[in-house]
């Protein structure tokens, strides 16, 4: 009986890589789904805000002065923000405008109608990563996650032997996946396809 010790083979360095590297992209992978659901159906919504509509009271009766009635007003509703834009739609609505928002003031009666939008605070930060919007050093973060998935999809093909890997169940599986994308732009037509349907329906 031989004492020397089995060879393990590259499979399981493979496979403790492939989980490795799965545990240190879990935080981005859980962004990039959650805000690419988002931004595919930013036709319905915004994903980044939603929209406010709140009715204020102020006492009356506010300075002649528009800026100056626009602080006292601004002051009432504890609002520290400078506004952008301060002017008179007529004799008896003000609009002072914030950076996300307008408020609408009833000179007369006091009341302040509050229009405008409030961050939805985890999908837009989702978002400004997933668009990139930071530029340079996220550059180099995507860059390295999306490396990272090519290995874990790569990895994941040659991770089990025999019939349920690449040889067998694997391979048709991994030919389904791959048949989604084509399908789908041979069906739609692809990048030229709604140029396409335009150039028909004009002949």
């Amino acid at each position: 009986m031989s004492d020397a010790p089995k060879r393990r083979g590259w499979r399981p360095w493979l496979r403790a890589l492939h989980r490795d590297f799965g545990y240190l992209v879990i935080g981005l992978t859980v962004i990039y789904a959650l805000s690419g659901l988002a931004v595919n159906h930013i036709a319905d919504w915004d994903p980044s805000f939603s929209s406010i509509e709140r009715t204020h009271r102020v006492s009356v009766p506010l300075p002649d002065d528009d800026l100056a009635a626009a602080a006292a007003v601004l002051g009432s509703l504890g609002v520290v923000e400078k506004p952008r834009e301060v002017f008179r739609v007529d004799d008896t609505q003000l609009d002072v405008v914030l950076e996300q928002r307008t408020l609408h003031v009833d000179t007369q009666s006091g009341t302040v109608l509050e229009e405008g939008q409030s961050p939805r605070w985890f999908l837009r930060m989702a978002n400004w990563l997933h668009l990139n919007r930071g530029k340079r050093a996220w550059t180099l973060v995507a860059d390295a996650y999306a490396v990272l998935l090519l290995f874990l999809s790569v990895s994941g093909l040659f991770m089990i032997p025999g019939r349920k890997g690449l040889v067998g169940r694997g391979a048709v599986i991994a030919l389904v996946g791959a048949a989604i994308p084509v399908a789908y732009v041979a069906w739609s037509g692809g990048p030229a396809g709604p140029e396409r349907a335009r150039t028909s329906s004009d002949r």
